[in-house]
């Protein structure tokens, strides 16, 4: 049989959950993923599911009745992105392996056959950034996409700073200089800095596109030129 290739993807919990569950987000990425995975035989699909406004609701909660510890913050944010995940398994449920993953080793135990695999957050420490860069190791994948509500990665934020500055081709070097050193629950940046020395190490290619750009995400899938960033060695 034919291997399979391994599209990787961290699906940002701003696209599923902005404020409310946004259902044209997720009807226009089911279609998507969709036709990629029945248009192209040779393709599987690993979509992780981040936290979003959930898991900040919860966590904001929680802080304002007690004092918590980061990982009281870390398992709060866990259990969202499973929340999201079963969301986004029962929405691919025809084509979807029937159970989410949480723990990226259980990747390997599944039949290469399956088309679509829905994973979520693991363990504290850390944010679903690396566990995409985890099961693309394991895998043997050697890029990764990270759908987020930007189009680029920036300089700054660029949804408080309109002076900030697009980049389309960076070098891991040079991204981690903008982003912090370790890893805080609910660090905002356009990827985790634990998982970005991950993916240096592994010489694993990330591509930052913005989710409600679709066609972007189809363009850099079909190797075309695509809006968005390119994060490598």
């Amino acid at each position: 049989m034919l291997e399979k290739e391994t599209i990787v993807m961290s699906v940002g919990g701003s696209l599923i959950v902005p404020d409310g569950i946004d259902t044209t987000f997720l009807s226009n990425f089911k279609d998507l993923i969709h036709t990629q995975a029945t248009t192209h035989s040779s393709r599987r699909f690993i979509i992780i599911a981040g936290g979003g406004k959930t898991a900040r609701r919860y966590q904001d909660a929680a802080s304002a009745v007690t004092e918590l510890t980061p990982d009281d913050l870390d398992w709060m944010g866990i259990h969202a992105t499973r929340l999201n995940g079963h969301l986004l398994r029962t929405i691919f449920r025809d084509i979807a392996h029937r159970v989410m993953i949480t723990n990226p080793d259980e990747v390997l135990d599944l039949h290469p056959s399956e088309q679509v695999i829905i994973a979520a957050g693991y363990r504290p420490g850390c944010s679903t950034d690396l566990r995409a860069i985890q099961i693309a190791q394991r895998v043997g994948a050697t890029k990764v996409i990270n759908l987020s509500n930007t189009d680029y990665v920036y300089t700054d934020n660029p949804h408080t700073n309109p002076d900030a500055i697009k980049i389309e081709d960076i070098t891991w070097t040079e991204f981690r200089k903008l982003i912090p050193d370790e890893w805080a629950p609910g660090l905002s940046a356009p990827f985790d800095p634990i998982a970005a020395r991950e993916a240096e190490a592994r010489g694993i290619e990330v591509a930052q596109i913005n989710g409600l750009k679709l066609e972007a995400l189809a363009d850099y899938l079909d190797n075309r030129p695509f809006i968005g960033t390119k994060i490598h060695l």
